[in-house]
């Protein structure tokens, strides 16, 4: 009995080792199976880490292929800057085109402007100088007849013992050979100025108007005060004679060429604006008065306001 129980017990040994014997290999083939051994971890961490980086290979490629989104801003303004500035560039060089072609044409047209003046001033010469030839004939002609009247004038006032008139007239006749003198020699050296310059006043006599220069305004200036001076000084001789009064009878009155010598302005308009100041000195000296003139430094000048008066110069300008 005893036998059979340490029988069964040895049994019992045997079979729980055999059990464990069978169990812990199956253990370890579960563990085995559960882990993967190193060289299997190893080659799929070989075989992971391609395959993660490859994602950040490209991630980082396409940064570099594609710029931030600032970045792509950025480049964006200074293209558009670059093109402003080319496009300013192009208007500014057709702005400069622009400007040197209206500079051209803008002295293209000076140009052609002082030429036409040119032109101008050189017929206006043509003409003036024409003119002057014309007044030179005529007055060549009026001497003529001047020294046949003055011959005439010395032997009527001598029959009728005119003796301060004929005292005046012998003056007057000597003093006009020294102006005529005198205006030869001043304008041949400034006819030159005279046939260029612009007309700048213009007078009315019998209605019509006529256009003149500075230097024409001058001798009808002079003329008025000439023939005032003259006849203050004819006047003066009838009253000392004790003629009668006649201004038109008197041979200044008659010549109105005192001081003219053939330039600037027609002769007949010279001789107009003398009489005009030769009557009105005329009546200052019969009379004794100075209603429209005044004596200064030796000489007789008509007033400046009769002056304005019988000339009415008008300004051009």
């Amino acid at each position: 009995m005893k036998v059979n129980i340490s029988n069964r017990v040895v049994v019992a040994l045997i079979s729980g080792l055999l059990l464990m014997g069978t169990s812990i290999p199956t253990n370890a083939q579960e563990n085995k199976d559960k882990q993967p051994p190193k060289e299997q971890k190893k080659a799929a961490g070989q075989k992971t880490a391609p395959q993660q980086a490859a994602p950040k290979q490209a991630n980082k490629q396409q940064s570099k292929q594609q710029p931030p989104a600032q970045e792509q801003q950025t480049q964006a303004n200074q293209q558009k800057q670059q093109s402003q500035q080319q496009s300013q560039a192009a208007q500014q060089q057709a702005n400069k085109q622009q400007q040197k072609q209206q500079a051209q044409a803008e002295q293209q047209k000076q140009q052609s402007q002082a030429a036409q003046q040119q032109a101008n001033k050189q017929q206006v010469r043509q003409q003036r100088v024409e003119q002057q030839q014309q007044r030179q004939t005529q007055y060549r002609q009026e001497l003529a007849q001047q020294q046949s009247l003055t011959q005439q004038r010395t032997a009527q006032l001598q029959q009728q013992r005119r003796m301060a008139q004929y005292r005046y007239q012998q003056q007057y006749w000597a003093r006009l050979q020294q102006i005529r003198i005198q205006n030869a020699r001043y304008y041949s050296s400034n006819s030159n100025a005279y046939f260029y310059a612009a007309p700048n006043y213009r007078y009315s006599r019998g209605g019509t108007y006529y256009e003149t220069n500075q230097y024409g305004a001058n001798l009808l200036r002079q003329s008025v005060n000439y023939g005032y001076e003259q006849g203050f000084r004819a006047g003066q001789a009838d009253r000392q004679d004790r003629w009668q009064s006649n201004y038109q009878d008197s041979y200044g009155y008659q010549d109105a060429n005192y001081g003219y010598s053939g330039y600037y302005v027609d002769q007949n308009d010279y001789n107009y604006y003398f009489r005009e100041g030769f009557r009105r000195g005329y009546e200052d000296g019969y009379n004794s008065r100075y209603q429209y003139g005044r004596y200064s430094n030796g000489k007789y000048a008509i007033l400046g306001s009769v002056l304005s008066l019988v000339l009415n110069l008008e300004s051009l300008h």
